[in-house]
């Protein structure tokens, strides 16, 4: 490409830079950079950090970067680790992109999809990330469902497309699986990043752009979501299960007072259905009917309309 060409093309295609936290999955993560390589869309940067490993994921990415790194730039940083939202952190800062693709080292991305979310986002220009489907995968990459938010966790799309209920999604109906997000850098800037005290960090940092009203959908597959059982969302451990659902209510608590009514009502409402899970595992069933009839009062249709009721309160 000649220098007259370089900024009309810069202009027609924005560099994206694919942010990629790798942590234990030497079985895999070869694979996700093939996929980066693989999308067709021609301008896009690795950036990759290897968060403390404790197998062979270095020494694939590193064999990797040996063989390929001349085809597109790639930064590749080992270091301790620090954790997935600290991760996340960094590798947005390294990233030199106006797109920021998130990736996973276990997923991988569809070819297509990032050409998708750029062309989405030069298209809204009010909405700082894109979100899209996934399909999913078992271990050695054969297809399990077409559809991670259909098939997998069956929420109604619909919720989704409509910048109008877009929110009460992400609040009632969290249907996100694998690296399916493209953000501006100005949602990173803005948002000040992933909170680096959480677990699982994604419900929170999604939870604060809806409340922005700046949150949009592409109903197309974006990646491959691959189930294995190293997946932490989906861990077995009931103690496990417990800390992360007590953190997710959490979350929810304190992203109340980010939205308006009727999603600050509906917050809510999730928050003590979330209660109701980490009480029925702890074998608590008195506490578990409390929780519930409180989400069903707050999540009543006069609840909806009115939102927090003056004069009047919830079910304890």
């Amino acid at each position: 490409m000649s220098d007259q060409a370089q900024p009309s093309a810069r202009a027609r295609w924005p560099l994206v830079s694919v942010l990629i936290p790798a942590f234990n999955h030497a079985r895999f993560v070869q694979r996700c950079l093939d996929s980066v390589l693989e999308d067709p869309y021609p301008s896009k940067e690795i950036v990759i950090v290897d968060d403390g490993s404790s197998d062979a994921t270095a020494e694939k990415i590193a064999q990797w970067v040996a063989m390929h790194g001349d085809r597109l730039p790639v930064q590749f940083v080992r270091r301790e680790n620090r954790g997935v939202a600290a991760t996340l952190n960094e590798l947005a800062l390294r990233a030199n992109g106006e797109y920021l693709r998130l990736g996973a080292s276990d997923d991988y991305l569809l070819a297509g999809g990032l050409d998708a979310q750029v062309r989405y986002l030069r298209g809204h220009p009010q909405a700082l990330a894109v979100i899209g489907d996934a399909c999913v995968v078992d271990p050695d990459g054969q297809l399990l469902h077409a559809s991670a938010m259909r098939d997998l966790h069956g929420v109604d799309v619909d919720l989704y497309r409509s910048t109008s209920t877009i929110a009460r999604a992400v609040i009632r109906h969290w249907a996100v699986s694998g690296a399916v997000a493209m953000l501006r850098r100005s949602a990173f800037d803005v948002r000040n990043g992933w909170d680096e005290s959480l677990r699982i960090e994604d419900w929170d940092f999604f939870l604060r752009l809806a409340a922005r009203n700046a949150l949009g959908f592409i109903d197309m597959p974006v990646c491959a979501y691959r189930l294995h059982g190293s997946n932490l969302s989906k861990t077995a451990d009931v103690a496990s299960r417990i800390a992360n659902l007590d953190e997710s209510r959490q979350v929810a608590l304190r992203c109340v007072a980010l939205f308006d009514e009727p999603e600050r009502t509906l917050l809510r409402a999730q928050a003590r259905y979330i209660a109701a899970k980490v009480a029925f595992l702890r074998r608590r069933p008195h506490h578990v009917v409390g929780h519930l009839a409180a989400f069903a009062w707050l999540s009543s249709p006069f609840s909806r309309r009115a939102g927090s009721v003056r004069g009047a309160s919830e079910p304890a």
